[in-house]
């Protein structure tokens, strides 16, 4: 006679979030606030600057620990890709109240991800899931994060500045163009399961 296993029980949220990769995403999301501020009350660029990559560095390594500690959960899938588009949106809208980007740059992204929150709730309604995070999706936020740093570096008109600029512009336009073709993919994605309801 053979034994089924049992199906594994997912441990409480509170027990969630005191995982590893969990405690990173956390550490990530309270760092939002902290970004803006240094890059709109004091323009402390610099420190700014230490923020955001200590956010990419987190991103990458609450993933991979996720996967090393097989300690991937639930509350993990919601936090990381609510991090990043948090870190995504603040830096926007800083960036665009400094005049880094303009607006022209700032108001299709902004759409997108209020395109995507419609599409979330409307899912839910039905009672879905929200779209699978495709690679196009991550690629596109991977290229974003490595975009805004160096358009913080291009502030001014020292030697690094004139470095910075052509690779801050590049990132941008390239995660620019790949952030807005992943969010017309969740559409389809969206579109396609309230069709086969």
């Amino acid at each position: 006679m053979t034994t089924v296993p049992e199906p594994k029980t997912e441990p409480s949220l509170w027990r969630q979030a005191l995982n590893v990769p969990n405690l990173l995403s956390l550490l990530r999301l309270a760092g939002v606030p902290v970004f803006l501020w240094l890059l709109l009350g004091p323009k402390a660029d610099g420190w700014a600057l230490g923020v955001l990559i200590f956010s990419a560095l987190t991103d990458w390594l609450d993933g991979k620990l996720a996967r090393w500690l097989d300690q991937m959960s639930r509350l993990g899938a919601l936090l990381d890709p609510a991090a990043d588009r948090l870190y995504i949106l603040a830096t926007l809208v800083a960036f665009l109240l400094r005049d880094i980007i303009p607006w022209w740059v700032v108001v299709p992204l902004v759409l997108r991800e209020l395109v995507l929150g419609i599409c979330v709730l409307v899912l839910r309604r039905g009672g879905f899931s929200p779209p699978e995070v495709t690679y196009i999706g991550k690629g596109a936020t991977f290229v974003l994060m490595y975009a805004f740093p160096f358009l913080l570096l291009t502030q001014g008109g020292s030697t690094v500045a004139a470095v910075a600029r052509p690779i801050a512009y590049a990132f941008m336009i390239w995660g620019g163009v790949l952030y807005l073709w992943s969010g017309v993919l969740y559409v389809v994605q969206a579109v396609r399961a309230m069709r086969t309801r």
